[in-house]
């Protein structure tokens, strides 16, 4: 379903033929933790103004103003782009009960985020480094959709956990995927996906000096010592990194065209993020 916004605009033809474009609403939720949660709604609202549909109906924090400088730099960069605002601070919510019993702290804290929410009507939110695990009392009334940075099939977890796993199975593959947020974490179906080898030519060099470890060190051991520093690790974050907001944009302008689809196994947007990164002189 798509909802006329204060961006569409009307243009009358001969014949009375009535032309309207239609934005596609959406809702943002940011705990806007680090200058990256800025630089990805920054994108967004430069994208809408090059002609992508899409309206953020409003931006929810989980925050309040003075719980951390970089979160309330985010706030005002929201407030100046005239965006609507939802604070709910998750750090004052119930915190005896967040000590006691963090899953029904969870979700007691969704259910009042849903009552926050509720009147904004939006085809779904997007979660754009919002720093908690959605409650199931609010996935099941709010569709929202997650970018996971593997592919489909790959890897659950943090992006650290996703990357070691990688190397310990010496994959192929790495990228990230957008998916549908489903009570089962990092396992709702996949809207699209992007993926590239870790096995060319310029990996090669990394593969050998981690088998050259190896022969002194656990993998382990080496995890602990280098938790996100180690150069094999570094060269799949870095290639995985710079894909993020090339695949959250264009599935965004791929969504507000064709509407929410759930391919089998997601839309391979591959040959289109590198073709983005080149445009925009990133090497792929």
């Amino acid at each position: 379903m798509y909802f006329l916004c204060p961006e569409a605009f009307f243009i009358f033809a001969p014949l009375s033929v009535i032309f309207v474009s239609f934005y596609m609403r959406i809702g943002w939720f940011s705990t806007g933790r680090d200058e990256e949660a800025r630089r990805l709604l920054e994108v967004v609202l430069f994208e809408r103004m090059k002609g992508l549909k899409v309206d953020i109906a409003f931006v929810f924090c989980n925050r309040e103003y003075g719980e951390s400088p970089v979160t309330d730099q985010f706030l005002e960069f929201v407030k100046a782009h005239g965006l609507k605002l939802l604070l709910f601070s998750s750090r004052n919510f119930m915190p005896d009960l967040r000590t006691r019993d963090r899953e029904a702290w969870r979700e007691e804290y969704h259910r009042a985020v849903w009552n926050v929410i509720k009147d904004h009507d939006v085809e779904f939110s997007f979660l754009a480094g919002y720093m908690l695990i959605v409650g199931r009392s609010l996935i099941e009334v709010h569709r929202m959709l997650n970018l996971h940075p593997a592919i489909p099939g790959g890897p659950k977890g943090s992006w650290q956990e996703v990357i070691w796993e990688l190397i310990s199975t010496e994959a192929d593959y790495a990228g990230a995927q957008i998916h549908l947020v489903t009570p089962e974490l990092d396992e709702g179906p996949p809207v699209s996906f992007c993926k590239f080898s870790i096995k060319t030519p310029e990996f090669e060099p990394l593969w050998k000096a981690l088998r050259n470890d190896l022969k002194e060190k656990t993998l382990d051991e080496i995890r602990k010592t280098f938790p996100e520093d180690y150069p094999l690790f570094k060269k799949i974050r870095d290639e995985e990194f710079k894909r993020e907001i090339p695949l959250i944009l264009l599935t965004l302008r791929k969504v507000s065209l064709e509407g929410l689809k759930f391919l089998k196994g997601g839309i391979d947007l591959s040959d289109e993020v590198n073709e983005y990164i080149r445009a925009h002189s990133l090497r792929p």
